[in-house]
């Protein structure tokens, strides 16, 4: 998916319908900068964003991710060529997810850690010990939850009992019993509480 060409695509069709940026970003109820991100090719409307900003410019969501007009004889092509594309791109931005949620939990994990151990080795007085405590165990508890919600959205949890894949609700992805990405769970379809990984692709 060629993000420049998107952008020069939405820019392109936001001039034709004599709109700012500052308009169409009130329009879409975002930022001015997110309209400039796009249009640079920074980054992609949210898929939320995207059938309103459609409406706006009168384009289709099939034009938007083609970044120019299609033709209706190639239309089913097209159509097909860009959810490939956007499968390929959700791929990509799931493990870039993953990744970064590894490194948001060690990060904090060193944090508390070496927190723990001042406290455990230093001599200091004990309000200073406290302080210590609380700046190890905040962002810690603040970082593994958002990590968790990051394991949550990126991908799938594929069931072992009924290979369905699904995303589950972030309650279900925190209480459950896990050995790394791998949580017990019980299975919205086949209703089984059993081992569910993570998978990228559905």
């Amino acid at each position: 998916m060629d993000q420049i060409k998107i952008g020069k695509f939405i820019s392109s069709k936001r001039k034709e319908k004599n709109i700012t940026q500052s308009k169409l970003a009130e329009m879409l109820n975002i930022t001015d900068r997110a309209i400039s991100k796009w249009e640079n090719g920074a980054c992609l409307p949210d898929a939320s964003t995207m059938p309103l900003l459609c409406e706006i410019l009168g384009i289709t969501i099939n034009d938007l991710f083609s970044g120019e007009l299609v033709d209706m004889k190639d239309n089913e092509k097209r159509l097909e060529e860009n959810l490939l594309e956007m499968t390929r791109w959700k791929e990509k931005r799931d493990r870039e997810l993953l990744s970064m949620e590894l490194f948001i939990g060690f990060t904090v994990s060193i944090m508390m850690f070496v927190c723990i151990f001042m406290v455990a080795l230093m001599d200091m007085k004990n309000w200073l010990r406290i302080v210590l405590i609380i700046v190890g165990i905040i962002p810690f508890a603040i970082g593994i939850g958002y990590a968790i919600r990051i394991e949550q959205i990126a991908g799938y949890y594929e069931c072992n009992h009924c290979q369905y894949k699904y995303v589950p609700l972030y309650k279900s992805v925190f209480f459950a019993q896990h050995i790394n990405r791998t949580r017990k769970m019980k299975c919205p379809k086949c209703h089984q509480k059993t081992w569910h990984k993570k998978v990228l692709t559905k």
